[in-house]
């Protein structure tokens, strides 16, 4: 009983995990398309905008902080290679437990840094300092999201290392993709 709560909990955010991961991913064009736009603004109609640099910047910030539980989840962050790499698999798992702990103790500042600054946005009405002048406060919360959708995604990943240290199978099925010589 207690295995399958584990499963369905771990299932359940890898497929959140992914589906933003996936859909944040449309930003990527989008940012292509407002630099193109003030391009072709600024060079062939000498009318640049006002709003194309900012908003090319929130859309960058988002993907980057959104899209960090996705890599994550992708194994795709940077380990140190000369250490990772000589060990066995549990040992990489060992690995995983203390960085990740250490990962969701600096989110956990990220988090309450960021929602002191979205009280002090949504407060003071802080705005982007540009002819634009866009509101900041949607910034604070989104990263507020992010660093809560990588505490997410970390503790899956510890769950399921601890699981397969403690029975020595995985909790879920991996895909072949996801296997990385273990």
């Amino acid at each position: 009983m207690f295995t399958s709560i584990l499963r369905v909990y771990c299932s359940g955010i890898q497929n959140f995990i992914a589906f933003v991961g996936k859909g944040i991913s449309i930003l990527m064009p989008m940012i292509a398309l407002v630099i193109a736009f003030e391009v072709f603004a600024r060079y062939f109609l000498n009318k640049p905008t006002i709003w194309a640099y900012d908003l090319s910047l929130f859309f960058s910030g988002y993907l980057a902080a959104l899209g960090g539980a996705y890599a994550q989840q992708k194994k795709a962050h940077i380990n140190v290679d000369i250490l990772y790499l000589a060990v066995s698999a549990n040992v990489k798992r060992i690995f995983h437990l203390f960085s990740g702990s250490i990962a969701i103790f600096f989110m956990g500042v990220v988090i309450i840094a960021s929602y002191h600054k979205f009280g002090e946005a949504m407060q003071f009405n802080y705005r982007r300092m540009s002819e634009w002048a866009p509101p900041m406060h949607h910034f604070w919360m989104m990263l507020i999201v992010a660093a809560s959708m990588l505490i997410l995604q970390i503790s899956n990943d510890m769950i399921k290392d601890i699981y397969h240290l403690v029975t020595g199978t995985d909790l879920l099925p991996q895909k072949d993709e996801d296997v990385e010589g273990n």
